[in-house]
């Protein structure tokens, strides 16, 4: 599935990825709103990883759905 698909999914989508990341609030996935790259920033910013392992982390995610 692509970024796009998953933006305009993300009310749906929102429970599988509070599944995957624990850390994150309901709130901030509210205010990520399907923003890939907000989505990465509180990643890192949660779980204190690096952008690169961030970014990986969605891409697995993203090939999930």
């Amino acid at each position: 599935m692509n970024w796009d698909k998953i933006s305009g999914n993300w009310k749906q989508l929102k429970g599988k990825a509070r599944v995957k990341w624990g850390k994150l609030t309901d709130d901030e996935l509210d205010v990520i709103a399907g923003n890939r790259e907000q989505l990465v920033g509180k990643i890192q910013e949660r779980y204190g990883i690096a952008k690169d392992e961030a970014e990986n982390q969605v891409k697995k995610f993203e090939s999930t759905l």
